[in-house]
C-alpha cells in the first residue's frame, strides 16, 4: 500500500512542509529511515538523526524549528508521537480490511453468520454457530459446535474455539490460541490410576477482551470459566477450569493460573508468575515477575517472591538474602568466640 504526504497529513489533519505528492509504503526509525519510509519525530535525543535520516517522510510537533537542512518532507501535527500511533492504528485497519470467503472451507448449514464476514482458507464453522458483524476468521481456524462470537472480532489463523464457548464484541484471538479445551480434571482409584472427570461447562470471554498467542483457557467442570470485559492475556498463559479474570486485568506472558481461582479487577499480574487453586485475589493487585502465590490476597496489595511476600519486605529481605554467606561466616566466627570464652 503506498500513501502520499498529503494523503497522511488529511488522516491526521497535519500540515505538509515540502513535497505533498511522496510517496510511503512502509514504516520506520527515524535512524534506520529509507527512501519511501515513514517516520516520526518526538523524542528530543534523536533530534540529530532527522538532519541524516533517508526517510521520504517525517511526522514532527507542530513548534518543531530545523536549524539545517532536511531531506525529508514534513507533516506538522500537534503531537507527532500520538500522531504516528493514530497512523499505525490506521495502516493495521486497512491492512486487515478482509471481506469474502476463500475456498476451501466448511460451513455448517446450521450456522448464523452476519454480514462483512472474511472466513480464510481451511477454516471450519460447526453446527450452530452463531457469528456477529464484520468477523474476520483467518485460515485454519477451528470454531465448534453452538460457538457465540459478537460483533468485529478477529480470530488469527490456527486458533481453536471448542464447543459452547462464547466471546463477545470487539475480542482479538491470537494465533494458536485455544479457547475451551479440557480442565485437568482426574480422580484417582484404589489401584492408583486416574480416570477422567468429565469437563461439561465453557468459556466465557466478554467484550474487549485481547487473548495472546499461544494462550489456553480451559472450559469449567461446570458452569463457565470467564474473562471479563476489557482483559488483556499476554502469549502463553495458562488459565485452568472455572477461573474468574475480572475486568481490565492484565496478565504477562507464561504466567499460570489454576482451577477455581477468581482474580479481581483492574490486577497487573507479572511474566512466570504461578498461581494456585481456589484462590481469591483482589481488585487492584499487583504481583511481580516469577512470583508464586499460594494464599488468598487483600485488594491492593503489592507482591514478589516465590512464596510471594508484600513487595517492600521482599526488598528489605533481599538485602540480607545476597548476604547470607557473609551472615553466616560472621556468626560461626561468633560462635567460634564464644565457646573459646
Amino acid at each position: 500500500m503506498k500513501f502520499k504526504a498529503s494523503q497522511i497529513a488529511e488522516i491526521l489533519n497535519g500540515e505538509v512542509e515540502g513535497n505533498a505528492e511522496v510517496e510511503v509504503s512502509k514504516l520506520s526509525k527515524i535512524e534506520e529511515g529509507s527512501e519511501g519510509s515513514l517516520t516520526f519525530l518526538s523524542n528530543p535525543k534523536y533530534t540529530q538523526y532527522i538532519y541524516t535520516t533517508s526517510a521520504s517522510v517525517t511526522i514532527v510537533d507542530k513548534d518543531f524549528v530545523a536549524e539545517n537542512n532536511l531531506n525529508t518532507t514534513l507533516i506538522r501535527v500537534e503531537n507527532a508521537y500520538k500522531a504516528f500511533s493514530q497512523l499505525l492504528e490506521y495502516y493495521n485497519q486497512v491492512k486487515m480490511n478482509k471481506t469474502g470467503v476463500e475456498q476451501p472451507v466448511f460451513i455448517s448449514e446450521t450456522a448464523s453468520i452476519a454480514d462483512g464476514l472474511y472466513m480464510g482458507a481451511f477454516s471450519y464453522i460447526g453446527e450452530n454457530v452463531k457469528i456477529g458483524k464484520n468477523a474476520k476468521i483467518y485460515p485454519n481456524v477451528y470454531i465448534g459446535d453452538n460457538v457465540e462470537i459478537g460483533n468485529d472480532v478477529v480470530v488469527f489463523a490456527g486458533a481453536k474455539i471448542y464447543s459452547e464457548s462464547i466471546i463477545g464484541n470487539n475480542c482479538v484471538i491470537h494465533s494458536g490460541v485455544i479457547v475451551g479445551a479440557d480442565g485437568f480434571g482426574f480422580t484417582p482409584n484404589d489401584k492408583g490410576e486416574y480416570t477422567k472427570v468429565p469437563q461439561t461447562g465453557n468459556v466465557v470471554i466478554e467484550d474487549n477482551v485481547d487473548v495472546g498467542a499461544g494462550t489456553t483457557i480451559d472450559r469449567a467442570t461446570l458452569g463457565s470459566t470467564v474473562i471479563r470485559r476489557g482483559v488483556k492475556l499476554d502469549n502463553q498463559i495458562q488459565i485452568a477450569h472455572n477461573v474468574e479474570i475480572g475486568q481490565h486485568t492484565v496478565i504477562a506472558a507464561q504466567t499460570g493460573i489454576a482451577g477455581s481461582t477468581k482474580i479481581g479487577k483492574n490486577c497487573m499480574i507479572g511474566g512466570q508468575v504461578g498461581i494456585v487453586g481456589h484462590l481469591t485475589i483482589g481488585d487492584n493487585v499487583r504481583i511481580q515477575a516469577q512470583s508464586g502465590i499460594g494464599r488468598n490476597v487483600k485488594d491492593n496489595e503489592v507482591l514478589q517472591g516465590s512464596p510471594a511476600l508484600k513487595y517492600g519486605d521482599y526488598n528489605k529481605s533481599y538485602v540480607h538474602f545476597k548476604n547470607l554467606p557473609k551472615i553466616i561466616e560472621r556468626l560461626n566466627t561468633f560462635e567460634k568466640n564464644q565457646n573459646n570464652d
